[in-house]
């Protein structure tokens, strides 16, 4: 079905252009051939009769009067007689001249059409006839003997007079025939100069024609494969949205549309790795995160077990109390979201269990605003703070330490910070941490437990929130959390 939908989108393909440009090119100029030789065909065939007629009329121009002359004179000198007349080879019969004669010019006059060589034509035909009356005067006259001085007479009064005339007919036909060739050829020059100026006319509109059809043709071939090539190469960059949007109803616009169906599964392929990725990344991290847990409840429960022996059972039950609320904020039902308030809660109990055990270094104050207790946070997003505060910060100070967490919205975010005074650190060793925690955790060498909490704001809210930590030897460490202000049991984006 999709090769016959392509199909059926083909409506005008590359192959009918191109042919289509190439018949622009090669119709008119075949048009100009073919009126080139009917011209001159016409003008051959007209010459080439003119001058058969005229080959004809001299043929008898030169020698008719001279032979039609002699074989009457002889005639009427007795030389000869009719009877014997056709034995002699440089005689002919006076009729079979006229016949001939005749015979010549009257197919000349049915062929000739220009006007004045008819006009001469019929006046030879005329004297022919004429002439033809004159021997058989002739004829009659010396059949019946003894007239010699008269035959002469009427060879010098007509034949001879009639014979000029004809001459002359046949002198004038050829005459305008010549004129008719002339005229054949001034029409020729004219139809060449008129073919020159069409031709240039024809060319230069054919140039201007076929330089826009050349350039819409192209334009509609390459202007597609252009755009084609340009989404290519956004696909090859890693924007699997670029979609070629091409309307040319030919193989380009099927190619284009199979790109685009092939851009699109590989971005919904795409999509499903990251999603599928994003959720492995999620447990790791929550299994990861878990690992935090155990550490802290081993130290815990040994802290218990050491007041318990030293006979101080209120601080034990107390710190059991606080350790069950801990946990149980932990857990948070599984839930990887909650609110502020629950969080501030979390990492007092953890403060408070952590107060028993170093009572003499450390001291607390947290300072949360109330106002965005109902917004939610990642579960366990300060407690590492606070965790990497007291362990390197407060206690290799071996002196009183403060831990200070601050919490307040500052419009569309909120600003959450654990501050200590406790060693700090050297300019080199705050770049590396602060490297360090823009890797994935599992790759970190150093600072793991901020590097998740770090991750995971990323993962979750996007690159443009996550923690910032600013230190200075001597004068202990500021860390800085930054996440969108999100009531809690809003849906996640």
């Amino acid at each position: 079905m999709e090769g016959i939908y392509q199909k059926d989108k083909i409506r005008f393909s590359i192959r009918n252009k191109i042919l289509m440009l190439s018949a622009l090119v090669a119709l008119p100029f075949l048009g100009m051939v073919v009126y080139l030789l009917i011209s001159m065909a016409d003008y051959s065939n007209t010459y080439d009769q003119i001058v058969r007629n005229m080959t004809v009329a001299n043929n008898y121009n030169l020698n008719f009067k001279e032979e039609m002359d002699e074989s009457l004179y002889k005639l009427v000198v007795g030389y000869v007689t009719f009877e014997n007349i056709s034995q002699e080879e440089t005689l002919k019969n006076p009729y079979s001249l006229i016949e001939e004669l005749r015979d010549a010019f009257t197919e000349l006059m049915d062929i000739t059409t220009e006007e004045e060589s008819r006009m001469w034509l019929e006046s030879l035909l005329r004297n022919i006839d004429t002439l033809e009356k004159r021997v058989d005067d002739i004829v009659e006259s010396v059949s019946a003997g003894g007239r010699y001085d008269e035959n002469i007479e009427m060879l010098d009064n007509n034949i001879y007079i009639l014979t000029e005339l004809i001459q002359d007919d046949i002198q004038y036909y050829i005459y305008y025939q010549t004129r008719a060739m002339e005229s054949v050829n001034n029409d020729l020059n004219q139809q060449i100069n008129r073919f020159i100026v069409i031709c240039s006319v024809l060319i230069g509109v054919m140039v201007v024609v076929l330089i826009t059809a050349a350039v819409v043709i192209t334009s509609g071939i390459l202007r597609p494969v252009k755009e084609l090539y340009q989404v290519t190469g956004r696909v090859a960059q890693g924007d699997f949205k670029a979609r070629a949007m091409i309307r040319s109803n030919d193989e380009i616009a099927v190619l284009a549309q199979g790109f685009n169906n092939m851009a699109g599964n590989i971005q919904s392929l795409i999509d499903k790795i990251k999603e599928d990725e994003q959720k492995l990344r999620k447990t790791d991290l929550r299994l990861l995160q878990e690992q935090i847990n155990p550490h802290f409840l081993y130290n815990t429960l040994d802290t218990i077990v050491w007041l318990i022996e030293s006979n101080e059972t209120d601080q034990a039950v107390n710190m059991v109390v606080t350790l069950s609320d801990f946990f149980r904020l932990v857990l948070s039902k599984g839930k990887e979201f909650i609110s502020i308030g629950e969080e501030e809660r979390h990492i007092r109990s953890y403060l408070e269990i952590q107060e028993m055990r170093y009572r003499d270094i450390l001291e607390y104050e947290i300072r949360i605003d109330k106002n965005i207790y109902g917004f939610q946070i990642l579960k366990l997003t300060l407690q590492p703070l606070v965790e990497n505060a007291l362990y390197h910060g407060i206690k290799y100070k071996r002196a009183k330490g403060f831990i200070h967490v601050n919490g307040e919205r500052e419009g569309d975010i909120i600003r959450l910070t654990v501050r200590d005074n406790g060693v700090g650190m050297e300019e080199e060793e705050l770049i590396q941490l602060q490297k360090e925690i823009e890797r994935p955790c599992k790759e970190t060498e150093k600072g793991f437990g901020l590097a998740n909490v770090n991750e995971r704001i990323h993962m979750y809210f996007g690159p443009e929130y996550g923690m910032k930590i600013d230190s200075r030897k001597g004068k202990g460490t500021k860390i800085e959390i930054v996440i969108p202000a999100i009531k809690a049991g809003e849906e996640e984006q």
